[in-house]
C-alpha cells in the first residue's frame, strides 16, 4: 500500500503544526505550504519517527496562486488542509482588504487550481471555517443549519469561503467540505490572542516576573475546546463516503474572565473582582495585589459576545467527540509558557514574549 500524501496550507500556524505532527503519526508524507517555512518549529514533532524525512516545506503565500500551483502539481496530494488565514479578528478591522485576499480569494484559488490540475475526483479538500461566521449564539447552541450573521471583517471573508467550497461541490463535483470549528486552543496559539496573553501572563506571575494583564471584554464567552481534538476531526472528515459540512464544538461556553481565573488559580491566585466596566480590576483574593486591568483598546468594533456550538452531528457521523477538558487545556498552556519564560530568561531574552502581554 502507497503512503498517503497531505497538503497542508498555514502549516506553521498553531492547526497547521498540530495536524502535521497528527498525520506523520498515522504514516503520511505531509507537504506543508507557509509565508516563512523557516519558522517551522520543529521541536513540535519531537518523538515522531521519520518527522524529517515525511515532512516538507515550501514557501508560498495564499495571495499568490503560483506557489499552491506548484505543490498541487508535484505532489498530487490525497488530502487537502486549507488552513492558512489571517485568523486574528481583532486584526480584520485594520486590514479587511488583506484578510479577505487571503481567506477569501487565497481559498478560491486554492480551489481553482485543483480544478486545473483535473485532481476535483482524486484529491479530498478540508477548508477551515469559523464559527464567527454565524454571529452570537445568545446561549443557543450553533448546529450546521445556523443563520449567518458575521459580524467582522473576518466572519465575512470566511463566509465568502465557505460558499466557495459548497460551490466547488456542486459544480465540479469534488470531494470538498467546511470545518465550522469553534474556538481551540494549546500551547502554541499566536500570543497575540487573548488565551495566550493569559497564560504567558500567570506564567510570569508564577516566576515572578512583572507582567501585568490588560484585558477587554471580561465577559465575552466562547467555546474553547484543544486544537490536538480539532485537528483528529479535521481528519476525520476526509475519511467519509460523501463531504458533508460539519460543526466541531465543545458545546460549553466559558468567559475571558473564566479563562483568567482558571489560569491564575493553577499557581495559586485567587482573583477577586472591583468596580465596573472599564474600571474593573481583579485582584489577589489574600493580597489585594492588582492581576488583571481593563484596557479599551482590546475591545472590538464589534464583538460576538458569546458563541458556542452543538456538534451533534460531527459525533453522530464520525464519532468525534472532545477528550481534553478546559481545565486541563488551560493547565498545559501555562504550563509551556512556564517552560518557555524559563528558558528566555536564562538566557535573557524574556522580553520577546512578555511583551505580548501588553499588546
Amino acid at each position: 500500500m502507497s503512503q498517503p500524501t497531505a497538503f497542508i496550507t498555514g502549516v506553521t500556524g498553531q492547526d497547521g503544526g498540530e495536524l502535521a505532527r497528527f498525520l506523520l503519526l498515522k504514516g503520511y508524507q505531509v507537504h506543508g505550504l507557509a509565508r516563512a517555512p523557516h519558522r517551522f518549529d520543529w521541536s513540535r514533532l519531537e518523538g515522531v519517527a521519520g518527522a524529517r524525512s515525511n515532512l516538507f516545506l515550501h514557501q508560498g503565500d495564499m495571495r499568490n496562486a503560483g506557489g499552491v500551483m506548484r505543490v498541487l502539481r508535484e505532489v498530487r496530494p490525497l488530502e487537502v488542509y486549507n488552513l492558512a488565514a489571517q485568523s486574528n479578528v481583532g486584526m480584520s478591522f485594520k486590514r479587511p482588504d488583506e484578510t479577505f485576499e487571503v481567506n477569501a480569494g487565497g481559498t478560491k484559488r486554492l480551489l481553482q487550481a485543483v480544478c486545473f490540475l483535473e485532481l476535483e475526483k482524486t484529491s479530498r479538500i478540508y477548508q477551515a471555517s469559523s464559527s464567527e461566521i454565524f454571529g452570537p449564539s445568545n446561549g443557543v447552541p450553533h448546529t450546521e443549519e445556523a443563520p449567518f450573521n458575521p459580524c467582522s471583517p473576518y466572519a465575512e471573508s470566511k463566509l465568502e469561503a465557505y460558499r466557495h467550497v459548497q460551490r466547488h461541490r456542486e459544480l465540479a463535483g469534488g470531494y470538498a467540505c467546511n470545518g465550522i470549528l469553534f474556538n481551540h486552543e494549546g500551547p502554541h496559539r499566536w500570543k497575540g490572542f487573548v488565551t495566550r496573553k493569559i497564560s504567558i501572563a500567570v506564567a510570569a506571575k508564577f516566576l515572578s516576573i512583572e507582567a501585568p494583564l490588560a484585558l477587554g471584554n471580561l465577559d465575552a464567552c466562547r467555546d474553547w475546546g484543544h486544537v490536538s481534538d480539532y485537528v483528529a476531526g479535521m481528519w476525520a472528515m476526509l475519511q467519509q463516503s460523501t463531504p458533508e459540512d460539519m460543526v466541531l464544538a465543545t458545546g460549553e461556553a466559558r468567559s475571558v474572565r473564566s479563562f483568567a481565573e482558571t489560569a491564575f488559580s493553577y499557581v495559586g491566585h485567587e482573583i477577586v473582582w472591583e468596580g465596573s466596566g472599564l474600571d474593573e480590576v481583579g485582584r489577589d483574593t489574600e493580597t489585594g495585589e492588582l492581576l488583571v486591568t481593563i484596557n479599551p483598546k482590546f475591545y472590538r468594533p464589534q464583538d460576538v459576545s458569546m458563541a458556542i456550538g452543538n456538534a451533534a452531528k460531527a459525533r453522530r457521523v464520525l464519532g468525534w467527540k472532545p477528550k481534553v477538558t478546559f481545565q486541563q487545556l488551560v493547565h498545559e498552556m501555562v504550563d509551556a509558557d512556564i517552560e518557555r519564560l524559563r528558558i528566555l530568561a536564562a538566557d535573557g531574552r524574556d522580553n520577546s514574549l512578555l511583551a505580548a502581554v501588553a499588546d
